[in-house]
């Protein structure tokens, strides 16, 4: 039996009454959607995946921080000791087809994209291609040398700093190449948008901002460059060298690199919203004013340190496996606090925080127990992924990010921390998916 619409007695007066009933339907769909495209605040937020009251503080949270920035969708995933104990989705996938966001959507990832290139280069050394502490720029085929008008430093720049942000780049005193494809394509004659060879072409003609591993500067560049250094090494497209090495080991199947255009979405991946319709020129000549998601920046280019796209249970799958990628040793490497000055602060203190290898650490105790995480971020997406000190993990993923005086969109972390703080039992199962057991090459 339908249980949406069941049958109605053949009747004038019944046929009128569904009718009515009908059009008011369609008028209700037609005024829940707010000016902007997102749903209206006084339609229930819906919600997929299966609910645990014990485990309710979570959804609130969800919920709440989505409704007051008015963002479309977002998906959670929790992870208690290595067991994926919550996934859900929330809001909507695409306000226009009503379509709900799954727990197993697929997400741009932004900046969570940098742990997988780390990782990815950590692969390498584990084999013996790589040392940290080689000069990165000597190992990439480019068509500029060292007489060729380049600053002498960048030639000294190492794969460790590149992953540790300190390799001489810093867009706040200069700019971000990787948000500029159309004007370096323009400038070096090449066809637009610039791709991450002629990106590295490009910069490697300017001069550094500061003299490498003297200080942090969160560099997008320099984790391009890394992608190109894991190419050259191995001789396989960046994407391909992930997914068999980093991805494929850990059970994830699903995670991909991301396409600019609407048109070359993949099956499964959410749609994404600006406020207030943000629109801006394309990167590709001849599209004219396009939505800022779809072609106000190349994704394609920042595959290694931004173009990843998948979903929060794979995301939290690879949180609580990637270790197991690595002996011991090189495990905690990821993990280590920068030589001096970059690890301490002024005074010559220890600094609260650093950054290791793609991830942001904060210690805990004097145990070597630390808090680690990342937070991703482009227009469009917002992202979170924290591994914390006492077995907890946890994965959001957003369909919109805040602009403007909006509250900011970091305020999630604090929330998820006070959620999970307030759980006082924890479901004893795993939604991981039992068949997809790990196969850890040589390990």
């Amino acid at each position: 039996m339908n249980v949406l619409f069941p049958r109605l007695p053949t009747t004038s007066h019944a046929l009128y009454v569904f009718l009515l009933i009908a059009i008011a339907a369609m008028s209700f769909v037609r005024c829940a959607m707010a000016d902007d495209g997102n749903p209206a605040a006084d339609v229930p937020m819906p919600a997929t995946g299966t609910a645990n009251p014990d485990l309710a503080s979570f959804d609130d949270t969800m919920m709440s921080f989505m409704q007051k920035r008015h963002v479309p969708g977002g998906a959670l995933a929790v992870v208690k000791n290595g067991r994926l104990v919550y996934a859900r989705g929330y809001g909507w996938a695409d306000t226009d087809r009503r379509l709900p966001v799954q727990p197993a959507a697929l997400f741009r990832i932004a900046s969570l994209s940098k742990m997988f290139t780390a990782a990815a280069i950590m692969t390498l050394v584990q084999q013996g291609r790589l040392n940290l502490d080689a000069p990165a720029f000597p190992l990439l085929r480019t068509k500029l040398q060292r007489n060729q008008n380049t600053d002498e430093r960048l030639w000294h720049i190492t794969v460790r700093q590149l992953l540790q942000h300190t390799g001489g780049f810093d867009s706040a005193k200069s700019f971000d190449p990787m948000f500029r494809p159309a004007e370096i394509a323009r400038e070096i004659g090449v066809p637009a948008p610039a791709n991450p060879a002629a990106i590295i072409d490009y910069m490697m003609r300017r001069p550094l901002d500061f003299d490498p591993g003297t200080r942090y500067a969160y560099s997008n560049f320099g984790y391009c460059v890394l992608g190109r250094v894991i190419e050259t090494l191995s001789g396989m497209p960046y994407e391909n060298y992930v997914q068999k090495y980093v991805l494929g080991p850990v059970g994830i199947r699903e995670m991909r690199l991301g396409r600019t255009s609407l048109d070359h979405a993949a099956p499964g991946e959410v749609h994404y919203y600006q406020p207030n319709d943000g629109t801006t020129p394309s990167v590709y000549p001849g599209q004219g004013t396009v939505p800022y998601c779809y072609g106000g920046f190349n994704l394609e280019a920042m595959d290694s340190h931004g173009g990843w796209i998948a979903s929060a249970i794979d995301l939290a799958r690879f949180a609580v496996n990637v270790d197991r990628l690595f002996t011991p040793a090189l495990a905690g490497e990821m993990y280590a606090r920068p030589s001096a000055p970059v690890g301490d602060e002024p005074d010559g203190k220890p600094s609260a925080v650093y950054y290791g290898f793609g991830w942001e650490v904060r210690p805990i105790g004097t145990a070597g127990a630390s808090n680690r995480w990342h937070a991703g971020s482009l227009p469009g997406t917002f992202t979170l992924l924290v591994r914390r000190f006492d077995g907890l993990t946890w994965v959001v993923l957003f369909n919109q990010r805040s602009e403007g005086n909006t509250p900011s969109d970091t305020d999630i972390d604090p929330a998820l921390h006070r959620a999970a703080d307030a759980v006082k039992v924890w479901p004893a199962g795993d939604l991981f998916p039992q068949e997809q057991k790990l196969a850890i090459p040589g390990r």
